[in-house]
């Protein structure tokens, strides 16, 4: 038979390796919850990546689009044909449906606009004072600039 102190000694030593095995636990836990985190982070990144992916071929057809987009502008413009016009008007809205938005400012901004030419004018400098082909933007994106004219400066300065 085990003595008082045997039975302390015994039950400390218990205590002992039951706090062992609860900082144990207490690690593991922690462990599982930093990879669980990992793993919500990984998916975000992996489904973040997948739309960027996604766009990115969006934006490539959407530049092949907008080149056909300009040639029904210019065939309208010299022909008020009734199927050029539906056909212009269909990818006009396939264009908004894509969240595809024209470059409209009136002063020139290097991050939409593309300078082709300046001219001395009334108008204040970097005033756009005409436009030669229209910019587009895609998810808030500059996809191609507009290029076009802009103000150098008051006439006669």
């Amino acid at each position: 038979m085990k003595t008082k102190k045997e039975i302390k000694e015994d039950l400390e030593e218990t205590k002992e390796e039951l706090e062992e095995v609860k900082e144990e636990e207490l690690d593991y836990l922690k462990q599982l919850q930093r990879l669980q985190a990992e793993f919500i982070n990984y998916r975000h990144r992996v489904e973040k990546e997948k739309q960027n992916s996604i766009n990115f071929g969006k934006q490539e057809l959407i530049l092949k689009l907008l080149e056909i987009n300009d040639n029904f502008e210019r065939a309208l413009k010299h022909n008020k044909d009734k199927g050029v016009e539906m056909i212009y008007n269909q990818i006009q809205t396939v264009l908004k449906e894509e969240k595809v938005n024209i470059v409209e400012t009136k002063t020139f901004n290097p991050e939409l606009h593309e300078c082709i030419c300046k001219e001395c004018s009334k108008e204040k400098q970097d005033t756009i004072l005409e436009v030669f082909q229209k910019g587009y933007t895609f998810n808030n994106k500059t996809i191609r600039p507009a290029k076009v004219k802009i103000s150098g400066g008051k006439e006669n300065e």
